[in-house]
């Protein structure tokens, strides 16, 4: 594992999608239809997250359907998307939770995270981030890419 610790008081999990469960990269078709491409490794993170009573919650700057097919197997909690300000959800999350900063992390990679991660206690990133992103006072860095594991890097840090 890259150098991610997380104390055992950790309740919920609170990610970017794009570039964290995804490889950042968007398919087009002939009809111009958006897809994504998932690994099941960062699939099966949410459900073992799941599995394990902790809470996960999206906040994503696009709207797409693989976060809905996500969010209904696996019961997430919260799902935010076409989310230009994620600062306000993420406050809202961690007050309707009542969530203490020992309690949560954020996982994102990029500009539009920025907020969110200095606001969190606990925050992560992937070695693509942007360079702003992996400036962040306290970050950890997984050691796997988003959309090659990152995600599920995080839930096994949190169940051993």
């Amino acid at each position: 594992m890259g150098n991610i610790e997380l104390p055992q008081s950790i309740k919920m999990v609170i990610t970017d999608f794009d570039g964290i469960v995804t490889d950042n990269c968007v398919y087009i078709d002939d009809d111009f239809k958006m897809s994504r491409r998932l690994n099941f490794k960062d699939i099966m993170g949410f459900h073992l997250l799941r599995k394990n009573g902790i809470k996960t919650a999206i906040i994503s700057g696009e709207k797409n359907s693989a976060i809905e097919t996500i969010a209904k197997k696996f019961d997430v909690c919260e799902v935010h998307q076409n989310i230009r300000i994620k600062i306000d959800v993420l406050k809202h999350i961690v007050e309707k939770y009542s969530l203490s900063p020992d309690e949560y992390v954020y996982i994102g990679d990029d500009v539009n995270d920025l907020e969110c991660l200095n606001f969190a206690k606990y925050k992560i990133t992937v070695p693509h981030a942007v360079k702003k992103v992996k400036d962040v006072n306290g970050i950890m860095i997984t050691e796997n890419e988003g959309g090659s594991g990152a995600f599920r890097e995080v839930a096994d840090c949190l169940i051993g």
